[in-house]
């Protein structure tokens, strides 16, 4: 069996395909669906200007087309995860060491880890309150009574 043009273009599709799993941009995949377009035409007997065009045109249809919605809706943004330190704001914690600004003193229990702590506005909060964390400041958990809401 002799290998057509229209395998070639295929092939190249499915490898594209293949690529497109270690790319998380969508752009292989947009190729390969030009290779589809492309191998289509080539089936049907048309000749390679056609077929480069078919090729162009599905590339393009399938970026500006089908890109845009697999970007939106097909892919987590990282940006709306927090993670890390970070993922304790808005978490609630206990004082377990004292916590005063001005002596650079203060811990609290998150979640059972400990972690050095501040005041948002210079109060003292005595060990047992509980606080919310309201801010992350390099390793210090920035954070406000929640007695006081109350």
């Amino acid at each position: 069996m002799e290998l057509e043009i229209w395998h070639i273009w295929i092939i190249a599709a499915i490898v594209l395909f293949i690529a497109e799993i270690f790319t998380p941009a969508f752009l292989a995949a947009c190729l390969a669906i030009g290779c589809i377009f492309a191998g289509i035409t080539s089936a049907m007997d048309f000749n390679i200007k056609v077929q480069l065009l078919a090729f162009s045109a599905g590339t393009l249809l399938s970026f500006f087309g089908v890109r845009p919605f697999i970007l939106r809706y097909g892919h987590r943004k990282s940006g709306d995860l927090k993670t890390n330190v970070h993922a304790l704001v808005g978490k609630t914690g206990k004082v377990t060491v004292t916590i005063n600004n001005s002596l650079n003193q203060g811990r609290i229990i998150v979640e059972g880890d400990d972690w050095k702590a501040e005041s948002e506005n210079n109060e003292i909060l005595n060990a047992g309150e509980k606080v919310e964390i309201i801010k992350v400041d390099s390793t210090i958990l920035i954070v406000k009574s929640i007695k006081k809401e109350n």
